[in-house]
Protein backbone atom coordinates (compact mmCIF):
# COMPACT_ATOMS: atom_id res chain seq x y z
CA UNK A 1 0.00 0.00 0.00
CA UNK A 2 1.06 3.61 -0.47
CA UNK A 3 2.29 5.56 1.76
CA UNK A 4 -0.09 8.19 0.96
CA UNK A 5 -2.99 5.84 1.26
CA UNK A 6 -1.30 4.12 4.63
CA UNK A 7 -1.78 7.68 6.29
CA UNK A 8 -5.24 7.64 5.07
CA UNK A 9 -6.34 4.89 6.89
CA UNK A 10 -4.62 5.80 9.68
CA UNK A 11 -6.75 8.96 9.64
CA UNK A 12 -9.96 7.12 9.05
CA UNK A 13 -9.28 4.83 11.40
CA UNK A 14 -8.68 7.45 14.06
CA UNK A 15 -12.03 9.15 13.36
CA UNK A 16 -13.89 6.00 13.72
CA UNK A 17 -12.16 5.23 16.96
CA UNK A 18 -13.27 9.01 18.00
CA UNK A 19 -17.08 8.25 16.79
CA UNK A 20 -16.96 5.25 18.91
CA UNK A 21 -16.29 7.71 22.13
CA UNK A 22 -19.12 9.53 20.81
CA UNK A 23 -22.44 8.68 19.63
CA UNK A 24 -23.32 11.97 18.44
CA UNK A 25 -20.67 11.44 15.38
CA UNK A 26 -22.93 9.53 12.84
CA UNK A 27 -20.13 6.85 11.89
CA UNK A 28 -20.42 5.66 14.60
CA UNK A 29 -24.34 4.01 14.18
CA UNK A 30 -24.71 0.60 13.17
CA UNK A 31 -27.17 -0.25 10.57
CA UNK A 32 -30.27 0.59 11.54
CA UNK A 33 -32.00 -2.62 11.23
CA UNK A 34 -31.07 -6.09 11.45
CA UNK A 35 -31.37 -8.57 8.53
CA UNK A 36 -30.34 -11.94 10.14
CA UNK A 37 -33.77 -13.27 9.12
CA UNK A 38 -33.10 -12.36 5.33
CA UNK A 39 -29.91 -15.02 5.42
CA UNK A 40 -31.23 -17.74 6.68
CA UNK A 41 -31.85 -20.76 4.58
CA UNK A 42 -29.02 -19.21 2.07
CA UNK A 43 -25.30 -20.70 2.19
CA UNK A 44 -22.73 -17.85 2.49
CA UNK A 45 -20.46 -17.67 -0.72
CA UNK A 46 -16.90 -18.27 0.11
CA UNK A 47 -14.97 -15.22 -1.43
CA UNK A 48 -11.25 -14.53 -1.04
CA UNK A 49 -10.02 -10.60 -1.65
CA UNK A 50 -8.54 -11.13 -5.40
CA UNK A 51 -12.20 -11.89 -6.28
CA UNK A 52 -13.26 -8.32 -5.23
CA UNK A 53 -12.32 -6.30 -7.67
CA UNK A 54 -11.61 -2.85 -8.08
CA UNK A 55 -12.48 -0.74 -11.14
CA UNK A 56 -11.13 2.84 -11.21
CA UNK A 57 -10.23 5.46 -13.77
CA UNK A 58 -7.60 3.64 -16.04
CA UNK A 59 -5.07 6.54 -15.71
CA UNK A 60 -4.84 6.98 -12.06
CA UNK A 61 -3.16 4.70 -9.44
CA UNK A 62 -5.39 2.57 -6.86
CA UNK A 63 -5.03 4.31 -3.70
CA UNK A 64 -5.81 7.38 -5.46
CA UNK A 65 -10.01 5.97 -5.60
CA UNK A 66 -10.02 3.78 -3.31
CA UNK A 67 -8.75 2.71 0.48
CA UNK A 68 -9.68 -0.11 2.42
CA UNK A 69 -9.21 0.23 5.80
CA UNK A 70 -10.06 -1.33 9.25
CA UNK A 71 -12.71 -3.64 7.51
CA UNK A 72 -14.58 -0.25 5.83
CA UNK A 73 -14.15 0.12 2.23
CA UNK A 74 -14.08 3.79 1.07
CA UNK A 75 -14.91 4.44 -3.00
CA UNK A 76 -14.56 8.12 -4.44
CA UNK A 77 -15.01 9.60 -7.85
CA UNK A 78 -14.97 12.68 -9.75
CA UNK A 79 -17.27 13.60 -12.59
CA UNK A 80 -13.97 14.69 -14.91
CA UNK A 81 -12.48 11.41 -14.30
CA UNK A 82 -11.69 8.88 -16.91
CA UNK A 83 -13.43 5.99 -17.63
CA UNK A 84 -12.17 2.15 -16.86
CA UNK A 85 -10.64 1.81 -19.91
CA UNK A 86 -8.78 3.82 -22.43
CA UNK A 87 -11.04 2.11 -25.37
CA UNK A 88 -14.16 1.52 -23.47
CA UNK A 89 -16.35 4.88 -22.99
CA UNK A 90 -18.22 5.40 -20.12
CA UNK A 91 -18.94 7.52 -16.97
CA UNK A 92 -16.51 7.36 -13.78
CA UNK A 93 -16.47 5.19 -11.26
CA UNK A 94 -14.66 3.36 -8.60
CA UNK A 95 -16.22 -0.22 -7.93
CA UNK A 96 -15.85 -3.65 -6.99
CA UNK A 97 -17.25 -6.40 -8.93
CA UNK A 98 -17.42 -9.20 -7.19
CA UNK A 99 -15.85 -12.00 -9.44
CA UNK A 100 -18.46 -14.45 -9.04
CA UNK A 101 -20.78 -14.67 -11.92
CA UNK A 102 -23.81 -16.79 -11.67
CA UNK A 103 -26.76 -18.15 -13.55
CA UNK A 104 -29.31 -19.59 -11.58
CA UNK A 105 -30.77 -19.97 -8.21
CA UNK A 106 -31.56 -17.53 -5.98
CA UNK A 107 -28.56 -14.73 -4.87
CA UNK A 108 -28.23 -12.37 -2.19
CA UNK A 109 -26.31 -9.54 -1.54
CA UNK A 110 -25.59 -8.03 1.82
CA UNK A 111 -23.27 -5.20 2.83
CA UNK A 112 -23.76 -1.98 5.28
CA UNK A 113 -23.30 1.29 3.05
CA UNK A 114 -22.46 4.65 4.47
CA UNK A 115 -22.81 7.94 1.72
CA UNK A 116 -21.35 11.00 3.06
CA UNK A 117 -23.24 14.19 2.27
CA UNK A 118 -23.17 16.08 -0.88
CA UNK A 119 -22.70 13.02 -3.23
CA UNK A 120 -25.50 12.99 -5.55
CA UNK A 121 -26.03 10.99 -9.30
CA UNK A 122 -23.89 7.82 -8.00
CA UNK A 123 -25.21 4.48 -8.33
CA UNK A 124 -23.90 2.28 -4.69
CA UNK A 125 -24.86 -1.07 -6.10
CA UNK A 126 -25.80 -2.85 -8.97
CA UNK A 127 -26.40 -6.54 -10.08
CA UNK A 128 -24.97 -6.51 -13.67
CA UNK A 129 -26.01 -8.36 -16.32
CA UNK A 130 -29.57 -8.15 -18.35
CA UNK A 131 -31.24 -8.73 -22.02
CA UNK A 132 -30.05 -6.09 -24.31
CA UNK A 133 -30.98 -2.49 -24.11
CA UNK A 134 -30.29 -3.01 -20.49
CA UNK A 135 -27.25 -3.81 -19.13
CA UNK A 136 -27.95 -4.46 -15.36
CA UNK A 137 -30.41 -6.23 -13.49
CA UNK A 138 -31.24 -3.60 -10.76
CA UNK A 139 -29.04 -0.23 -9.98
CA UNK A 140 -29.73 1.99 -6.98
CA UNK A 141 -28.29 5.53 -6.94
CA UNK A 142 -28.00 7.71 -4.48
CA UNK A 143 -30.38 11.46 -5.91
CA UNK A 144 -30.02 14.47 -3.34
CA UNK A 145 -29.73 12.26 -0.19
CA UNK A 146 -32.30 9.24 -1.20
CA UNK A 147 -31.78 5.83 -2.15
CA UNK A 148 -33.65 4.95 -5.65
CA UNK A 149 -34.23 2.68 -7.91
CA UNK A 150 -32.75 3.35 -11.28
CA UNK A 151 -32.91 7.00 -12.11
CA UNK A 152 -36.87 7.03 -10.62
CA UNK A 153 -36.69 10.03 -8.21
CA UNK A 154 -40.28 9.42 -7.21
CA UNK A 155 -38.96 5.65 -6.11
CA UNK A 156 -37.54 6.37 -3.11
CA UNK A 157 -36.11 2.78 -0.88
CA UNK A 158 -34.62 5.59 1.21
CA UNK A 159 -34.77 8.64 2.53
CA UNK A 160 -31.67 11.11 4.30
CA UNK A 161 -29.06 8.41 3.56
CA UNK A 162 -26.46 10.87 4.00
CA UNK A 163 -24.03 10.43 7.28
CA UNK A 164 -25.72 7.23 8.59
CA UNK A 165 -24.80 3.65 7.85
CA UNK A 166 -27.61 1.82 5.93
CA UNK A 167 -27.88 -2.48 6.06
CA UNK A 168 -28.81 -3.03 2.30
CA UNK A 169 -30.01 -7.01 1.05
CA UNK A 170 -30.96 -7.49 -2.26
CA UNK A 171 -32.13 -11.04 -3.27
CA UNK A 172 -31.82 -12.02 -6.72
CA UNK A 173 -34.20 -14.92 -8.22
CA UNK A 174 -32.87 -15.80 -11.26
CA UNK A 175 -35.63 -18.36 -12.33
CA UNK A 176 -38.43 -15.79 -11.14
CA UNK A 177 -36.75 -13.01 -12.97
CA UNK A 178 -37.68 -10.70 -9.34
CA UNK A 179 -35.39 -9.00 -7.46
CA UNK A 180 -36.26 -7.83 -3.69
CA UNK A 181 -34.49 -5.20 -2.02
CA UNK A 182 -34.41 -5.11 1.82
CA UNK A 183 -33.02 -1.36 3.73
CA UNK A 184 -32.18 -2.08 7.18
CA UNK A 185 -34.41 -5.10 7.34
CA UNK A 186 -37.14 -4.12 5.58
CA UNK A 187 -38.63 -4.70 2.20
CA UNK A 188 -38.31 -1.37 0.05
CA UNK A 189 -38.93 -2.67 -3.40
CA UNK A 190 -40.14 -5.70 -5.29
CA UNK A 191 -39.27 -5.29 -9.09
CA UNK A 192 -38.57 -7.56 -12.37
CA UNK A 193 -35.42 -7.77 -13.37
CA UNK A 194 -34.28 -7.63 -16.81
CA UNK A 195 -33.26 -11.03 -17.93
CA UNK A 196 -29.76 -11.70 -19.05
CA UNK A 197 -27.77 -15.01 -18.86
CA UNK A 198 -25.34 -14.23 -16.51
CA UNK A 199 -25.09 -11.77 -13.64
CA UNK A 200 -22.86 -10.86 -10.40
CA UNK A 201 -22.52 -7.50 -8.01
CA UNK A 202 -20.95 -4.70 -8.07
CA UNK A 203 -20.84 -1.96 -5.24
CA UNK A 204 -18.99 1.25 -4.64
CA UNK A 205 -20.02 4.62 -6.74
CA UNK A 206 -20.60 5.09 -10.22
CA UNK A 207 -21.16 8.25 -11.85
CA UNK A 208 -24.84 8.63 -13.95
CA UNK A 209 -25.83 10.83 -16.58
CA UNK A 210 -28.91 11.27 -15.75
CA UNK A 211 -30.18 14.61 -13.29
CA UNK A 212 -27.88 16.47 -11.56
CA UNK A 213 -24.62 14.90 -10.23
CA UNK A 214 -22.32 16.11 -7.84
CA UNK A 215 -18.62 16.98 -8.60
CA UNK A 216 -17.59 14.87 -6.22
CA UNK A 217 -18.81 11.10 -4.93
CA UNK A 218 -18.26 8.96 -2.17
CA UNK A 219 -19.45 5.57 -0.76
CA UNK A 220 -18.20 3.68 2.18
CA UNK A 221 -18.63 -0.12 2.50
CA UNK A 222 -18.61 -2.59 4.87
CA UNK A 223 -19.65 -6.27 6.22
CA UNK A 224 -19.59 -7.47 2.21
CA UNK A 225 -21.14 -11.13 2.03
CA UNK A 226 -22.77 -12.86 -0.79
CA UNK A 227 -24.85 -15.80 -0.13
CA UNK A 228 -26.98 -18.68 -2.37
CA UNK A 229 -29.51 -21.33 -2.45
CA UNK A 230 -30.51 -23.53 -5.24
Amino acid sequence: MAAGSSSSCSLLLLLVAAAVLSSSLPYAANAGGSSRHLTAGFSRVKLNESQFVVQKPYDLPLHDRYDPCGGVRRFWVFATDKPINSTRPGYPRTEIKVDKVYSSGVWQFEGDVYVPWGTSGASVMQIFGANKPHASTVMLPVYDGKLTYYHNVTKVLADRVYDRWMRLNVVHDVAAGNVAVFVDGERRLDVRGHGGKEHYFKFGVYTQGLHNHSHRMEAHWKNVAIYTKP
